[in-house]
């Protein structure tokens, strides 16, 4: 058996890779999954079409390249995280479409746990501010706005889970209902210290807890599947997204960070066995987690994260909203093709600002127009954002951990922007590393899942791997001028905050 699959399940695509022995992509496949946004603020999939997707996307990849399912040592799953599908699990059926991790809809709620004085509560089991972006606000949502949901899962009839789960269930024609600690932690109902289910927290969301999967390492065997061919495969390497993204991108020490610009920005920095809870607006997540000494003893990484809703999005958003470009391709010959930004700044809160803001009634906000704008300048005032954002939360990463910032290490499809990644360098004044492989995010399901079965047997081979043929941009602008940008920035943050 030589190849490793894995599926890729994001906010925006379904994708299926392969990876050989030697950790190249061998196969991709990969099929858009449409958002639909029914309300203000709302954003939500059908969970069908998420399986359906993948599913097909497998598919195509195995045919492209002839693959047979013999070949295939085991297949890894990292997900978009938080966004919640609750189906029947007699029928199988989702019981409505699935919120998306953007989606602002349980807003009000998260708004009376806050006012009724229960932010540190959450804040210190989770790690996690009170936000509608995390699951358990969708999942109440759906307990009391769905019509029979709360009644079917008192009666144990309903399961709950994020996209990881629901692709295992799927995988595993029903067999098992389980989630790895990386997606757990991004719940709100999941204690970080303990790393169980929190009784305090389900009672105080009244989410019953019968409806909730079992939790496991990212390393251990989640079932096998054979997907209509006689050959069984295990299931392994089940991770969210980001934190696929920090494992991939070898962030294995205190201190190492990285960041993906995908539909979002997501910075994440290692912080060790300790779970530093953040002062600065930043939340405290489990990075990896794996079982020692026959798992008796879970071995634990914490993380710092900052998460921005729109990154990649905001390009979507002038491509099909205001039709600024035919392909996102354009927009870095259109940001050069200007000398500076003419005092416009972008600031894309299409959904509230994530970290280390966290303000769910701010809005998006172009500011700083004037007749000598150009629709150029708007292009590049929305490439700037992106390393805003990203700026911002590496200076509160500092803050909390004590530990500065060495160097940035990069992924995502908007990190092949090199417009955006040397700005990067420049606000933050230190080196960004770009390695050639640029499916970070599948690439460190596959080192899980190889490393669970032994088709990989030395994680330090990983670092070597993504050393090879990297880029490394350094700053370039002069401290003043990178001053009165920030300063800028500040400015139109605050007037979208109004």
């Amino acid at each position: 058996m030589d190849y490793v699959v894995v599926f890729d399940q994001g906010t925006t695509s379904s994708r299926c890779i392969i990876f050989d022995r030697e950790a190249n992509v061998v196969a991709k496949a990969s099929q858009e999954v449409k958002r639909h946004f029914p309300h203000a603020g709302w954003v939500e999939q059908d969970a069908m079409e998420i399986w359906s997707s993948q599913f097909a996307m497998y598919a195509k990849a195995m045919a492209e390249h002839q693959l047979q399912p013999k070949q295939i040592a085991v297949i890894g799953i990292t997900n978009q995280r938080e966004t919640t599908i609750v189906w029947n699990k007699h029928t199988g059926e989702p019981v409505c479409m699935a919120p998306v991790w953007q989606c602002r809809r349980g807003a009000p709620w998260i708004e009376s746990l806050i006012d009724t004085g229960h932010s540190e509560l959450i804040h210190n089991k989770t790690g996690l501010l009170p936000d509608a972006y995390f699951s358990a606000s969708k999942l109440r949502w759906i307990l009391d706005n769905v019509e029979g949901a709360r009644a079917g899962a008192e009666a144990g009839d309903l399961l709950f889970g994020t996209v990881d789960t629901w692709l295992i269930w799927k995988l595993t024609a029903g067999q098992e209902h389980l989630t790895d600690y990386t997606n757990a932690s991004r719940t709100m109902f999941f204690n970080i210290h303990t790393h169980e289910w929190d009784d305090e927290l389900l009672e105080l969301f009244d989410i019953p807890k019968k409806m909730l999967p079992e939790i496991r390492s990212s390393f251990d065997i989640f079932g096998d599947t054979t997907l209509g061919s006689p050959q069984s495969i295990p299931i392994s390497g089940v991770l969210g997204d980001q934190q696929a993204a920090m494992f991939a991108q070898c962030c294995f020490e205190p201190g190492e960070a990285k960041a993906t610009y995908g539909t979002g920005s997501f910075v994440l920095m290692n912080t060790g066995h300790e779970a530093v809870i953040s002062k600065h607006g930043l939340l405290t997540t489990i990075a990896f987690a794996w079982c020692e000494d026959n798992c008796d003893k879970l071995n634990v990484t914490y993380a710092l994260e900052g998460s921005n809703y729109s990154a990649g999005s905001t390009l979507q958003w002038l491509r099909d909203g205001l039709h600024l470009f035919r392909h996102v391709s354009e927009v870095e010959p259109m940001a050069r093709s200007v000398k500076d930004n003419h005092g416009v700044y972008l600031v894309p809160a299409f959904n509230g600002m994530g970290a280390p803001h966290w303000d769910s009634d701010a809005r998006g906000l172009l500011t700083g127009l004037t007749q000598g704008a150009t629709t150029e300048h708007i292009v590049r005032a929305a490439l700037e954002s992106i390393a805003f954002q990203v700026a911002d939360v590496l200076e509160a990463m500092e803050k909390d951990s004590g530990i500065p910032l060495a160097e940035l290490r990069v992924d995502g499809g908007v990190s092949q922007n090199d417009f955006v990644i040397q700005l990067q360098s420049d606000v933050l004044g230190v080196d960004v590393v770009r390695p050639a492989m640029v499916e970070a995010t599948a690439l460190g399901a596959a080192f899980c899942a190889g490393i669970a079965t032994g088709f990989w047997e030395d994680p330090k081979w990983f670092r070597a791997h993504m050393n090879q043929g990297k880029e490394t941009f350094t700053p370039e602008v002069p401290a003043e001028q990178v001053s009165a940008l920030k300063e800028g920035w500040q400015t139109a943050v605050k007037r979208a905050m109004l």
